[in-house]
């Protein structure tokens, strides 16, 4: 995958019978999916061009100008959608940033030492977590939290974290 593309969406199937797609966002606000338009694959070939949408449980239903039927959309079933973080507005102030832009940054403790680096950042259901590939040793989670995660530095490429205590 390019590293200045972002994750944005996965096609859930098809609805009703006339080609429409539902989409699972990966957004903040899920109509924003259809404000992009073209919709890239992971290796940044066009997947998909939204021509309409509206919101629906869980994330958008749209028609997309290479989907016409209920099978095409059954066929595009799991097909995750991305956007050049290019297009992607820069936050408002300091304390705002993109999740993506927090995969391989450093991640240390609060006196300053390496504890390793994110490798991805997942939300299973229950709020973000941040996957922490160590120098040595397996990978753990780390929530997303401001007591696990009481600072972001940016412009460091950091994360001060607070390492869970089950993690040695």
């Amino acid at each position: 995958m390019s590293d200045d593309l972002i994750l944005v969406g996965r096609v859930a199937g098809a609805f009703g019978v006339k080609g429409e797609i539902r989409i699972t966002t990966f957004t903040a606000e899920p109509l924003a999916l259809v404000d992009y338009k073209a919709l890239l694959r992971e290796d940044g070939q066009p997947a998909l061009t939204v021509l309409a949408g509206r919101a629906a449980k869980g994330g958008v239903v749209v028609r997309a100008k290479e989907i016409e039927t209920r099978e095409q959309a059954e066929a595009a079933r799991g097909l995750r959608l991305y956007i050049p973080r290019a297009v992607l507005p820069e936050p408002d102030d300091e304390d705002e940033f993109y999740v993506a832009d927090l995969i391989g940054m450093d991640v240390v403790s609060l006196e300053g030492d390496l504890l390793g680096k994110v490798r991805s950042v997942r939300d299973f259901g229950a709020g973000d977590l941040l996957e922490v590939a160590p120098v040595a040793g397996e990978s753990w989670w780390l929530p997303f939290t401001r007591d696990a995660v009481p600072e972001v530095q940016m412009d460091a490429g950091r994360i001060v974290a607070v390492r869970p205590d089950e993690v040695e």
